[in-house]
């Protein structure tokens, strides 16, 4: 009976036009079970449909990519180091599986804050049921809510500052520049910090891309609240209200390089590091972590190559290998979140034979997966 179903089934799929039916997958995925990854038999035995479906595929081909030679670029938005996605992170870091990051300003220095101040975070599993008095309550108590986690800014963001003006007006008495994420690795290249007794070094990234030396790229480093103080540092205008508050000796902004300086790092950085199987994207959330780095690809095509023929471009810049984007974002208006691979092809970053992969839903429940079966755990 299930054999002439099956039977049936093909005749039918062979009536389809040929684009159609190779659209259509009959039966298991093709997996072999490994008794040393009993996660990932797991995973790959339960999780065939729907989201769990595009997890498993997803973190298989990477697994796949990495096993041929190719390595992964990772970008990160919203408060995933708040939400101890460090934990996974440094992990796929200290397997050498990840090339290079890009991080909004605010998951950066949560990395810091979750290993200086591990034991003071409290959570509110209930948040949704808050009521706006409650917020404005919390608020004057210094409870800084991220959804269900409060960061806790006076024994983190308060505790370091110190350290960091020191290091910003070193830089400025020396005429020495740096990138934003480098005053973060200088923490602990000069054992800066004091990592709270609750926390687990192996858990913060930060600490592991400085030590493996990952790329890492950090563009609008002044939406954070450690960039919104910088900011406050450098002021020196003359604002009726704002010039009674402002510093004594005010820092130079250009202590710090700008976003476009980014961008030349990064545009001499992945010719160099997406030779052979190339670079894979994987994205979690949207927003400028995800823009940024992606628009390498026809940045350099279309600006520095732009009197090449297309030709000529795509034979000296390869596209990004793979893209893999985790997201609770639908495709409208314009946004750049949820706007999928296809619309990427459009503007060179991507190739048709690219692996291209949306997953719909919060990356802190599908990336530990895909880290798992990428780990082969």
């Amino acid at each position: 009976m299930f054999h002439d179903l099956g039977g049936e089934t093909m005749n039918k799929l062979d009536t389809l036009t040929p684009a159609l039916r190779a659209k259509i997958v009959l039966g298991e995925r093709n997996y072999q079970e490994d008794p040393a990854t009993p996660v990932s038999n797991y995973l790959a035995r339960t999780k065939r449909h729907c989201n769990g479906g595009k997890t498993v595929d997803a973190g298989l081909w990477l697994r796949g990519h990495c096993d041929r030679g190719g390595k992964v670029f990772l970008t990160m938005s919203g408060a995933g180091s708040s939400f101890q996605m460090g934990i996974t992170l440094s992990e796929l870091i200290r397997a050498k599986l990840i090339a290079g990051i890009s991080v909004s300003g605010a998951n950066l220095e949560e990395s810091l804050y979750r290993l200086v101040a591990h034991s003071h975070y409290a959570y509110i599993p209930d948040y949704v049921e808050l009521t706006a008095q409650e917020e404005k309550e919390l608020d004057h108590k210094g409870f800084r809510r991220i959804t269900d986690t409060f960061l806790p800014e006076e024994e983190s963001v308060r505790v370091v500052l110190p350290a960091f003006e020191m290091l910003w007006r070193e830089a400025e008495a020396q005429g020495r520049p740096r990138f934003w994420h480098e005053y973060f690795f200088e923490l602990f290249e000069r054992n800066l910090i004091q990592i709270d007794p609750g926390a687990n070094l192996d858990d913060c990234w930060l600490y592991w891309a400085w030590k493996e030396g990952v790329e890492l790229c950090v563009g609008g480093a002044e939406d954070s609240t450690m960039g919104n103080i910088f900011a406050y540092y450098t002021y020196g205008g003359s604002h009726p209200l704002l010039s009674n508050y402002a510093q004594e000796h005010p820092i130079s902004p250009e202590v710090v390089h700008h976003s476009f300086r980014y961008m030349h790092r990064l545009a001499e950085w992945y010719p160099d590091h997406s030779q052979g199987e190339g670079l894979a994207f994987l994205q979690l959330g949207g927003g400028i972590a995800g823009d940024f780095p992606i628009c390498v690809v026809p940045h350099l095509k279309k600006d520095y190559l732009a009197d090449e023929t297309t030709e000529q471009q795509e034979a000296l810049i390869r596209p990004w290998a793979g893209f893999v984007e985790i997201h609770s974002s639908p495709m409208s208006f314009g946004s750049y979140s949820g706007a999928g691979g296809k619309e990427k092809i459009t503007w060179s970053k991507l190739e048709p034979s690219a692996f291209m992969m949306q997953i719909f839903g919060d990356y802190t429940e599908h990336f530990p997966d895909i880290a798992a079966l990428m780990l082969r755990k």
